[in-house]
Parts: structure tokens; sequence; C-alpha cells
């Protein structure tokens, strides 16, 4: 199945100002991702969907594939949608979304998103890690449950699911999922996300995979057993990575 992997990238993030260009490894951040993402052959046009010239200019200098989007969109989501509706964009029977952040981001965890579209039924797939209680009182960890059938029930930053009696704790503990922010979508359940109103639900918790749940959409969610690696959000986190950089290459090559 013909798959556009899109990545969207804005420069105006706050917490790390200018994180698309900080260099890991010596390289802008964006670049890196784009490398990983191709690097797992996973989709036959990767793309970085930007709302910055900058960003642009370095991703074509590193001799990637970039796209200027409408700098008022409210999401990543909306940015991938507008590339993927563009007429030299069509045709793909799916479409992946990885952060701008994730240079780390697990080949398993995106052909699992995938796979929810392209093999088992789902209209909206993502990805999922087995991970420890530790996670659950931790709010910028997103935590996802599921339905027997695979299809997430709830995102939220709260502990989920919660313990209420303790000699449940090992199958609760059986169930803590970290969600990764990995999405794919067919190319009508994307554009119809985006034309969803915005749901109150996804406005309180700020997670934008609430609206397409609370409308009735089902997104199914694969699960690996692989060590949460964290986006890049802060300069500790970029400190981080940057240290951490060699290793991976090496194991992950």
């Amino acid at each position: 199945m013909r798959t556009l992997a899109v990545i969207p990238a804005r420069l105006g993030a706050t917490r790390l100002p200018r994180k698309p260009l900080r260099l890991l490894a010596g390289v802008p951040l964006i670049v890196r991702v784009l490398e990983r993402v191709e690097s797992l052959r996973v989709a036959e046009r990767c793309i970085v969907a930007t709302d910055s010239r900058e960003i642009l200019e370095a991703v074509k200098r590193a001799g990637g594939e970039a796209m200027l989007t409408d700098a008022t969109h409210p999401s990543g989501t909306d940015r991938v949608a507008e590339v993927a509706s563009r007429a030299d964009c069509r045709g793909f029977r799916a479409i992946v979304n990885v952060q701008g952040d994730e240079p780390f981001v697990s080949g398993s965890a995106v052909r699992g998103a995938l796979a929810q579209v392209t093999e088992e039924g789902f209209e909206l797939g993502t990805a999922a890690l087995r991970a420890g209680p530790d996670v659950l009182p931790r709010p910028d960890v997103v935590k996802v449950v599921t339905a027997d059938d695979g299809a997430a029930m709830y995102f939220s930053r709260a502990p989920i699911p919660f313990l209420r009696d303790g000699s449940d704790a090992a199958d609760r503990n059986a169930r803590v999922l970290h969600h990764v922010g990995v999405y794919a979508y067919t190319p009508d359940a994307l554009a119809r996300w985006v034309a969803l109103p915005v749901h109150p639900l996804e406005r309180i918790e700020r997670l934008e995979q609430l609206r397409p749940l609370a409308h009735g959409m089902r997104m199914g969610v694969a699960i690996t057993d692989e060590t949460a690696r964290s986006g890049i959000d802060t300069e500790q986190d970029l400190e981080l990575a940057n240290s951490q950089w060699a290793t991976f290459t090496t194991t992950e090559s």
C-alpha cells in the first residue's frame, strides 16, 4: 500500500526555542527526524511540513523534501492534512505522521501504527509502549487504554487505568500503556479528523487525538515492548539526546 510520511515542524516552540533547528550531533533536529523516518523505509515519499522558510531551507540543504504550510494551523495534524490534500500528494493509500521532535522514534511503533490502517482495518492508527506504574503520575507521559479489539478507548495525562483496589495491582500494571506520538490515517479519515470541531475533552487534556475518538472514529493501537525514548522538548532533553546519539545510531544501524 503506497504510503506518504509527513513530519510536521513549526518554529515557534516555547520550551525549547527554535527547536527544529537546534543541533543534534551537529545536524538540525528536524533533519535528524527526517533521516530516521527515511531509514525505516515505510513510505515512498517523506515530506517535512512547516510554517518556516528557515526550516524549509535547512531540510532542502540536507537533500530532503519540505513544504511550506499555513502558519495558522492549530496542530501538527492540520499541517499534515494540508500536505496530503495537495494535488501532487494525492494517490497515497495511507499517511503516517511522525512528530518533528522524535529522532529516536522506533521502527516497530511506526510500522505498527501503519499496520492498524493497512492490515487491521482501522481508519486511524497509533502506537503505545508497555510501561511500568512509575509513569502513571507523570502528566508529561500520555497514557492510553484500549478495548479488547485493540481500539483506543481514551487517552489521558492522568493515571489510567486508575487503581482503586490494591489487590488488582498486577492486572493494572500489565495494562499501563505509554502513548507514542505516531499516527497513521487513511486519506479520508485524516480529512474528516481536521474537519471536526475541537472537542471539549481535547481542550481540557490538550490532546488532539481525543477529537476523533469523541466523535466516534476508531483508532487502532499497536503495542510494542520497546523501552520508551522521550521526544525533545527542553534543553535537558536535547543534552540527553546528544549524549545518546552515537549509541543509538550504532545499535539501530
